[in-house]
């Protein structure tokens, strides 16, 4: 069977939409069986889903799959489900949380995303650790639950950081696993704004506090990989802690949900071109298309092919990564390639301006 292609949408029907916090809901959405295949997924990957309104332009939210159900059993599945928190002035999170009700249908696009972890190639007796901080438990709780799931020697902790326990998404889920699990699985929650009655004091996980708070809950040095993910403050504080402590950035994986004002550090800019021209593969075709002054390379090539992948176009979720096939780019903005992508020669296609005239990109590497 052919696989899926890039940035294809299909529409599934909403099976179900249930309140998780005040701010928060879960969207299940039923796959049909024709689908399923296109719809399997790695834990951790991520849906895109799009709301083309008559009256304004298109809007595309990027929301992790949060199923505990182990992703890759069977002809793939039956549902997904993701997590959608309010976000102030946020118009798909709005239109999420006051309009979308069961039996509506979203454009869905196919899973995406190399925030994961693939059980089956986890090492033997594996030890894995994440630190997440509000809607960033979404991806970690299927990585989570598909590894103890399918791998019995394997070991899993979960250090969250909440406002407060009534804020505190998929609550139920992550309290199950440590049912299930009772040896396997550790959780340890931190509240910024509100006082436990057991457990670690309230306040923010900066850097000095993880420094010190990681190696007494777990031997870090033995730790077969670490998952940061949530707002940019929380996921490099973890990063700098980790760093200090002697974690070697390999072991390392991140995915940022919140930025704002935030500059990713990049190299010093360089000046674009008066006219150049962009060459992209996807789904197995090329083209050659101009490139209009200020233009990024992702824009380029949408004015041509409607189906180039993305999502937020703000250097975050990663939809729109390529390769960089030759030529020379400049990225604006990065919160979502790993410094290994980038020495490997990949790019955000949406962040990427061209400083040499020709400059070439593969979607499909």
């Amino acid at each position: 069977m052919a696989a899926p292609r890039h940035g294809a949408f299909h529409p599934l029907t909403v099976a179900a939409v249930d309140r998780l916090t005040d701010d928060s809901v879960a969207l299940t959405l039923q796959v049909p069986e024709a689908l399923r295949e296109d719809y399997r997924h790695a834990p951790g990957q991520h849906l895109t889903l799009r709301r083309v309104s008559p009256d304004g332009p298109e809007i595309r939210r990027t929301y992790s799959i949060c199923s505990t159900a182990p992703a890759s059993d069977g002809p793939g599945p039956a549902s997904l489900q993701v997590g959608v928190r309010l976000v102030e002035g946020g118009e798909f999170s709005t239109f999420a949380h006051k309009e979308i009700a069961a039996g509506d249908v979203l454009d869905v696009m196919v899973p995406a995303g190399r925030f994961v972890l693939e059980p089956a190639l986890a090492p033997a007796a594996a030890h894995y650790a994440a630190v997440v901080g509000g809607s960033g438990i979404t991806p970690v709780l299927s990585i989570a639950a598909s590894l103890l799931a399918a791998r019995a020697d394997a070991r899993f902790c979960l250090i969250r950081s909440d406002r407060s326990a009534a804020s505190t998404m998929f609550l139920e889920e992550v309290a199950d696993l440590k049912d299930r699990y009772p040896d396997r699985f550790q959780l340890v929650t931190v509240l910024s704004r509100e006082e436990q009655e057991a457990g670690l004091p309230s306040g923010r996980l900066d850097e000095a506090r993880l420094s010190a708070l990681l190696p007494a809950l777990l031997p870090v040095a033995e730790v077969t990989g670490w998952f940061l993910c949530g707002p940019y403050g929380l996921v490099t504080a973890a990063e700098r802690a980790l760093g200090a402590l002697g974690v070697v950035r390999t072991r390392v994986h991140e995915e940022i949900f919140h930025v704002e004002g935030t500059d990713a550090p990049g190299p010093a800019r360089a000046a674009a071109p008066a006219h150049g021209r962009v060459t992209a593969r996807l789904d197995g075709r090329s083209g050659t298309w101009p490139v209009q002054d200020g233009e990024s390379l992702l824009d380029a090539v949408l004015r041509a092919r409607a189906d180039a992948p993305y999502a937020c176009k703000g250097g975050v979720c990663g939809t729109c990564r390529a390769f960089l096939v030759s030529g020379e780019v400049r990225m604006d903005r990065n919160f979502a390639l790993e410094e290994e992508e980038t020495e490997a020669g990949f790019v955000l296609a949406c962040q990427s301006h061209a400083v040499t005239e020709e400059v070439e990109i593969d979607f499909d590497r």
